[in-house]
């Protein structure tokens, strides 16, 4: 079967790289383009890219998929199957007309639920119990094609995006490969998504990550984890933005304006919210690496004190 496989981050990379020890006959690589990334707006090679060139294959990395010249470069890749894996770009048409077997997608969530480009986040942010990966077979709709395979996973409730993100390719590569092998052998049965039952799981904007105090304390610990590793949620304090890598919940009740530090030990900051109080962890300054609360209660003493107020 000739593969043609088309996706960007690391978690594309790892399926990719799952069917290449398994030695499929992955023949051509679609990826995004070199951007521009990290604090110095490095130009940087996707996690494909990478992964792609170190096993010497065929790279192509159009700007758009709609131009004449990169329909004509694909299909001169003559693919029996194309996958798409977090590519980050809608497949027109006349490119999933051209694989003589279809295109298939993997896509992290358990469909119909969490449509869309961030459904781990949305997953968490949501507090679902349970997430995973689906493959469809590609349509033109956005995630609404009909699932041939799907695996499950529990949600613990300390899982970040980061967690999922390094966890759900550990499901995802052997139900990928177990759909490969249902199509080469014609028997991949695809069922029709339930489309009154679906959810829609919009890409995280940098805005959304400012805490809001104000919310329920499990909220707010949930979007903690829900934007971590990107973008982070974050805070304010005397005008200092401050992200919030890891909080707790705690049972303690609170009737202190939210925002305000109720206590500051080696536990972390007592942060009070709408209900309960949240027990901040792990905090980072700006141009700072990330640390934990106990680590900076001499050297930021004054400025983590009891009463200060966070969002402001």
């Amino acid at each position: 079967m000739n593969i043609v496989f088309a996706g960007t981050p690391e978690f594309a990379a790892s399926h990719l790289d799952f069917l290449l020890k398994r030695n499929l006959n992955v023949t051509a690589v679609l990826t995004q383009p070199d951007r521009p990334a990290g604090r110095g707006k490095k130009t940087t090679a996707s996690a494909v890219k990478l992964l792609s060139m170190k096993r010497g294959l065929r790279i192509l990395q159009p700007i758009s998929l709609r131009s004449s010249g990169t329909e004509d470069q694909i299909r001169d890749l003559n693919a029996d199957l194309i996958i798409v894996v977090a590519y980050g770009v809608i497949l027109p048409k006349t490119i999933l007309k051209m694989p003589t077997l279809g295109c298939i997608n993997v896509h992290a969530s358990l469909l119909p639920k969490w449509r869309g480009a961030a459904p781990i986040q949305r997953a968490i942010e949501a507090g679902d119990k349970e997430t995973g990966i689906s493959i469809m077979q590609m349509d033109e709709g956005l995630d609404t094609g009909p699932v041939i395979c799907q695996s499950h996973y529990r949600i613990k409730p300390s899982n970040t995006a980061e967690d999922l993100l390094m966890t759900l390719p550990k499901i995802g590569g052997p139900a990928l490969l177990r759909c490969i092998e249902l199509i080469k052998l014609g028997s991949a049965t695809a069922n029709v998504q339930n489309h009154d039952r679906s959810s829609y799981a919009p890409k995280v904007t940098k805005s959304e990550a400012f805490i809001d105090w104000s919310e329920d304390a499990q909220q707010i610990e949930r979007k903690i984890r829900a934007f971590n590793p990107s973008p982070v949620a974050y805070t304010t304090l005397s005008s200092i933005r401050i992200k919030i890598w890891r909080a707790k919940l705690t049972k303690k009740l609170s009737k202190a304006p939210p925002g305000v530090i109720l206590s500051a030990d080696k536990t972390g900051l007592c942060v009070a919210c709408r209900d309960k109080c949240l027990l901040v962890q792990e905090i980072q300054f700006p141009g700072k690496s990330r640390t934990r609360v106990s680590d900076l209660l001499n050297s930021k003493a004054s400025f983590l004190s009891k009463g200060n107020q966070l969002g402001k």
